[in-house]
């Protein structure tokens, strides 16, 4: 069982940035495939970026492609979102989320694929 603990949340004006973090409990971390998926009122949580056991491969929804990134650090027991030339509708809670296994690629962007997830994170951008 993994706990997850993110952070980093806040408020940016549109065009800024901020970094995410999302701290793994346990020893096993690098067995976990690593999303972000996030929020918004009255929206259903959607898929943000994905990233494989040891980011060999990282996906990404179209809407952020280009402007987000996530990277993990085995080390740590940490993956990272990067996100950048933030926009007024990237205001949402982002979650931190994990699981062992996926079925198939397709599965990477569907929440009910992960069993473990973060309490949230609030990002707000501004115009």
């Amino acid at each position: 069982q993994v706990q997850l603990v993110e952070s980093g949340g806040g408020l940016v004006q549109a065009g800024g940035s901020l970094r995410l973090s999302c701290a793994a409990s346990g020893r096993t971390f690098n067995r976990y495939i690593m999303a972000w998926f996030r929020q918004a009122p009255g929206k259903d949580r959607e898929f943000v970026a994905a990233s494989t056991r040891s980011a060999e491969r990282t996906y990404y929804a179209d809407y952020v492609k280009g402007r987000f990134t996530i990277s993990r650090d085995n080390a740590v027991n940490t993956v990272y979102l990067e996100m950048n030339m933030l926009k007024p509708e990237d205001t949402a809670v982002y979650y931190c989320a994990a699981t062992e296994t996926v079925a198939s690629s397709n599965y990477y962007f569907v929440a009910a694929t992960y069993n473990y997830w973060g309490q949230g994170t609030q990002v707000t951008v501004s115009f």
